[in-house]
């Protein structure tokens, strides 16, 4: 008999980044560079563990935005393209690298390329939503949804907030044919009140950071984040375990910088001279990663040595049974005060597994099938399988928290993305004058509507003002807020006018086709 629980929880996002206009685009290649490293790699490790009959549960979130670009028929020809381009790379350092070390390394890359690209084509069917709607059928996944463009709730105002839960139901519904249970906080950003939405539509729990339950009131002093929480209106808040989290995402004490493992960093597309590398990566000359990486992590130099993906394989088999002995001893002093089976919650970014950690789908692998077969301390669950075994749990008001530096509001509101929220909250009360204004909207202006709430949408992303704060892509990001803010406010002049250009609204239709069934009148007053 287990002693308790680990829910797993990978959370999957990227934001909506559609070019139609280009034949490639830098950015789109984030979604390529997912899907290839990260998504179809874990649905294919789901996969075999069901038909190996290893009883396993995770629970996935999916946000809206990235699911539209997973159904997206022109994405899904890029990507393909893009593996077509990284199989015929392959083959030219197949040729370069004859009589050399790192040979060995890009046979195991061209393989593993091309039975991704196989499963993708035969087994996906060109579309990732096929495998996930398979892999819910089995009850050993859980889908959850996420905020339609994965925008900051708390510094919305109430009615742009519900559009963005509103529509992610929308979406998650259209795809799967039911109403999630579950819903991934973006950023795990919550303000007091939030609950008040998620159970207007259906939503029976979301996840909190760890001290969004330890400083909720009254807290919970036997259970702390081992036990979830339920809100005042009834909806339950699941905390994130710290220990379980550090040994996976401590970029100094974590798991993926052990020096056996892929060096992330080091990568043909930089190492390689220009010349060569040209074709394969942007048109531009830009150099990017290829996912053609030789080297392990070796030590905190730059001094690094060949990669070994056995050695690799050992290192993670290791470290998954370090990860379940650590948390049977946890569980063991969890039991001796509380009066329930503890819950160990440990909720991660989806894309660190496989993209920046290249050997997280084999932990996760090794994980599983250690938990199946060689212990009985601790058993995988499901949050709505935990709430039918505990439905009366703890009531309190969590706290305003969120993950990231410092645990608050700080990365997505500081001196260098701050400008951004009074445009959004200005063009949030236009939209809503909008929605009252045009109730029972047909035709031209109907369009015009539609196309206007999407803009505010993808403007409210969070990615833009985190690129900003993390100084990455930070020209991309601020194009974007300003792009979709811009074009907001045409379409609200065009419609105060009763001028509405059809040519223009036809060419940014084609482009940000995000959510074709969107209703702009969520956003009305009087609704």
């Amino acid at each position: 008999m287990e002693q308790g629980f680990l829910a797993l929880v990978l959370h999957n996002h990227l934001p909506f980044i559609r070019h139609p206009e280009h034949a490639e685009f830098l950015e789109e290649r984030w979604l390529f560079e997912a899907i290839l490293e990260t998504y179809l790699p874990l649905l294919q490790t789901l996969e075999q563990l069901h038909s190996d009959g290893v009883d396993y549960k995770i629970t996935l979130s999916f946000s809206p935005s990235l699911l539209t670009m997973l159904n997206d028929p022109l994405l899904q020809n890029r990507f393909q393209k893009h593996m077509e381009k990284l199989l015929e790379l392959g083959d030219k350092e197949n040729k370069r690298t004859q009589g050399l070390a790192e040979n060995s390394l890009v046979e195991m890359y061209k393989n593993r390329i091309s039975k991704m690209h196989q499963f993708y084509q035969d087994r996906c069917q060109g579309n990732i939503i096929n495998i996930l709607r398979d892999l819910n059928c089995t009850g050993k996944i859980e889908l959850i949804t996420c905020a339609a463009t994965h925008g900051f709730l708390p510094f919305m105002e109430k009615a742009a907030a519900e559009v963005q839960i509103a529509t992610a139901i929308q979406v998650f519904q259209k795809l799967f044919n039911y109403t999630p249970q579950g819903m991934w906080l973006p950023e795990c950003a919550y303000l007091p009140g939030l609950e008040e939405i998620l159970k207007k539509y259906g939503i029976r729990y979301f996840f909190l950071d760890t001290h969004g339950i330890v400083y909720a009131n009254p807290p919970s002093y036997n259970h702390s984040v081992y036990a979830p929480i339920q809100c005042p209106n009834g909806v339950i808040a699941f905390g994130r375990d710290p220990e379980s989290s550090k040994q996976v995402w401590s970029k100094d004490e974590g798991y993926p910088g052990d020096f056996n493992y892929r060096e992330y960093y080091r990568d043909i597309g930089y190492d390689l001279p220009l010349e060569y590398i040209s074709k394969f990566i942007h048109p531009d000359g830009i150099r990017l990663n290829t996912g053609f990486k030789y080297y392990k992590i070796t030590g905190k130099s730059d001094y690094k040595e060949l990669y070994n993906p056995w050695d690799a394989r050992e290192k993670a088999a290791e470290h998954a049974g370090n990860f379940i002995f650590n948390r049977e001893k946890q569980m063991e002093h969890l039991n001796s005060f509380m009066d329930r089976k503890p819950l160990i919650v440990a909720p991660f970014d989806g894309e660190l597994f496989g993209h920046w950690w290249f050997e997280g789908p084999v932990w996760l692998d090794m994980l599983f099938r250690k938990i199946y077969y060689d212990q009985k301390k601790i058993r995988t669950i499901l949050p709505s399988q935990y709430l039918n075994y505990y439905p009366d749990n703890h009531i309190a008001q969590p706290a305003m928290s969120s993950w990231g530096d410092k645990g608050y509001f700080e990365v997505w509101l500081n001196g260098s993305n701050d400008w951004i929220y009074r445009h959004l909250h200005k063009a949030s009360k236009y939209m809503e004058e909008l929605a009252n204004d045009y109730p029972y909207a047909t035709g031209l202006e109907r369009r015009a509507l539609e196309q206007a709430a999407r803009e505010l949408l993808l403007a409210q992303a969070s990615d833009w003002a985190f690129i900003i704060k993390t100084n990455t892509m930070v020209e991309y990001a601020k194009k974007r807020t300003i792009d979709h803010l811009g074009r907001f406010l045409k379409i609200y002049q065009d419609l105060k006018n009763k001028q509405i250009d059809s040519r223009w609204l036809d060419v940014i239709g084609e482009k940000n086709n995000i959510f074709p069934e969107i209703d702009y009148t969520l956003y009305a007053s009087n609704k």
